[in-house]
């Protein structure tokens, strides 16, 4: 575990634990980056423990989460996400000093997982954001009572053709592959079907 108390390789613990938490604030409920993020902040917090660092740049890191979630929350607020880069960055890189208060960090390495941490966080979180802020090109509403085709069977869960488009869909009673179907109700994005005994 002396491997863990070189700053190098804390800060890298630290940025990547840090990067992870805040995907998984995007992307909730995949479990990747949740686990991922578990793992690299009990590394780094084991670093944390047995080196010396700075309570205001931990601090800001702290804080750097609510501009963030801000970002995240509202379209158009990309300057928020400017300002949570910009202290994650700097908190990062200052967190475990040298007996002078100086970043104890390799200057390339803060540099260089500085410039790919904001580049990855600033494109990945706004992509993220334009998808989830883009209405369905669809009315899924309008759906509701037309016809298709079960392509799987279907039950728990399965797969539709409905308007020319594959569609997730449950259905209370089994319902083959092949058969007609007919939509009668929706949960999100998933169809709830049933099966078309008009043909």
């Amino acid at each position: 575990m002396d491997i863990l108390l070189n700053p190098n390789i804390a800060y890298i613990l630290l940025v990547a634990g840090t990067f992870l938490a805040l995907w998984a604030l995007v992307v909730p409920g995949t479990g990747l980056a949740e686990i991922g993020a578990f793992f690299c902040v009990v590394l780094a917090a084991y670093s944390i423990y047995h080196l010396s660092f700075n309570w205001w740049a931990l601090v800001l890191i702290v804080l750097s989460i609510l501009p963030f979630f801000i970002a995240i929350r509202k379209p158009g607020c990309e300057a928020w996400l400017a300002v949570s880069i910009a202290g994650m960055i700097i908190g990062s890189a200052f967190f475990f000093p040298d007996v002078k208060g100086r970043p104890s960090v390799n200057p390339l390495l803060a540099i260089v997982t500085s410039a790919l941490y904001a580049i990855f966080v600033w494109f990945s979180v706004r992509k993220v954001m334009q998808i989830t802020q883009t209405k369905p090109a669809q009315d899924l509403s309008a759906l509701i009572g037309r016809r298709g085709e079960a392509k799987t069977s279907v039950e728990t869960e399965g797969s539709v053709q409905v308007a020319g488009e594959l569609w997730s869909a449950r259905s209370t009673n089994p319902i083959p592959a092949g058969s007609a179907v007919r939509v009668v109700a929706r949960e999100g994005f998933i169809l709830i079907v049933e099966k078309d005994g008009s043909s």
